[in-house]
């Protein structure tokens, strides 16, 4: 329901602004840009989806191997303590378990081809377990908040976007993405939690939260200590080894219970492409909503506001160049990338707003394309608190990118 609103308002205010340029400014091309920009975003809609097909078929095979292996279910049960606590509904020892830490694991280490599949599989598990199949449940709305915080281990995509921008030294906003994706992630567990009143306030929760702050301390020791060409050595290899590690083991478990591995992947590859053809409508739907925002000029109008508004106040508004960045990052992956690359451009790889629009790109996800394409493959079209929640961790994640990047870069 509030992902119709947001559609209808995309469209309504793109309109009315457009309108207003016409016949107050004589600007004749904004109507053309905008009929263009909705053929266009149904093409790039079409060819994510079709791009996705192939990925999906693939991960999905592999999952296949891997439940019928029994890994998915060794690790839903050495998860379960965590899961029972922060998926209560999740009956214990559920195969979902392991779909999920899969999902999250691949996400943490930026493994976005891979992490998307296997989103796809834990959303479908979840809906097997859903009394209201158009409905969102508070186990899914969890999980795409886990999804949607955009926590990120190694932004070594980033970080290459940096080094072809000529920046000095591309791995300096590592630092700064892992601590704002980390508060990103733990605001939205937080307001998760609040949301469907699950205390956090456990010997287990505590001790997980705690370690995983650790964790991430003893990561960004780690790669402190390395210099630019070997931290992206590293962080790429390091990734690649886990996911074909993941591969191998998974195929190895098959055999090992005498899986028939190769049926077993036909299997799940099949489920993969019928879920690429499912989400096409929905992704469609999304791009080209937010597609005619950008052309219409709303984006480039909000962004001269919230300028002004924060020079009346008083307050430094270095920051606002990069917003388009943040602003853009929950309605689309590549037009937030899109901005990043125009910040560095515009700005220079090694300024401030440079800097921090790379900071605001690895601190969140896309909101509304993970709540489009996840709901919509399982059809799901009531979403709750879905976007509420996921929005918030956003923005979480926009502070703490601002304030992180004015404290290592100002």
């Amino acid at each position: 329901m509030v992902l119709n609103y947001i559609w209808i308002a995309f469209f309504i205010i793109a309109f009315v602004i457009a309108l207003v340029k016409l016949v107050f400014l004589g600007d004749f091309d904004v109507f053309p840009a905008m009929m263009d920009s909705t053929f266009s975003s149904s093409k790039t809609a079409f060819e994510i989806s079709l791009g996705l097909t192939g990925v999906l078929s693939l991960w999905l095979g592999i999952m296949k191997i891997g439940e019928k292996g029994g890994i998915v279910n060794v690790l839903a049960k050495v998860l379960s303590p965590v899961f029972v606590k922060l998926f209560p509904d999740i009956p214990k020892g559920h195969p979902v378990t392991g779909s999920i830490f899969m999902n999250i694991a691949a996400n943490m280490l930026g493994l976005d081809n891979a992490a998307t599949p296997l989103g796809l599989k834990a959303m479908e598990q979840l809906q097997e377990m859903n009394p209201k199949k158009d409905t969102a449940t508070n186990p899914m709305i969890m999980f795409l908040v886990l999804n949607t915080s955009g926590l990120t281990l190694i932004p070594i995509s980033i970080m290459v976007y940096r080094a072809q921008m000529g920046a000095a030294q591309p791995t300096d906003i590592f630092i700064p993405i892992l601590l704002a994706t980390f508060f990103s992630t733990l605001a939205g567990i937080i307001i998760t939690s609040l949301y469907q009143k699950i205390n956090l306030l456990n010997r287990t929760m505590l001790l997980t939260l705690g370690g995983a702050a650790l964790v991430v301390a003893t990561i960004i020791w780690g790669f402190g200590q390395m210099d630019s060409l070997l931290m992206n050595k590293v962080s790429t290899t390091s990734a690649n080894i886990l996911l074909m590690t993941i591969i191998i083991a998974f195929i190895v478990a098959g055999m090992r219970h005498k899986v028939n591995v190769y049926d077993a992947f036909i299997e799940g590859a099949k489920e993969g492409f019928s879920t690429a053809v499912r989400i096409i409508p929905y992704l469609v739907a999304i791009l080209v909503g937010i597609g005619v925002f950008r052309a219409s000029g709303a984006m480039d109008m909000l962004i001269d506001g919230i300028r002004w508004g924060v020079e009346a106040c008083g307050a430094n508004s270095d920051f606002v160049g990069a917003l388009p960045t943040a602003l853009m990052k929950p309605l689309s992956g590549s037009g937030a990338r899109g901005m990043m690359v125009d910040a560095m451009t515009t700005y220079g790889a090694d300024s401030f707003i440079g800097r921090l629009s790379c900071i605001f790109q690895g601190s969140t996800d896309t909101t509304f394309y993970i709540l489009a394409v996840y709901f919509g493959s399982v059809g799901v079209v009531k979403t709750r608190h879905a976007v509420a929640c996921g929005l918030l961790a956003d923005l979480a994640g926009v502070i703490a990118a601002i304030a992180i990047a004015y404290l290592f870069f100002s």
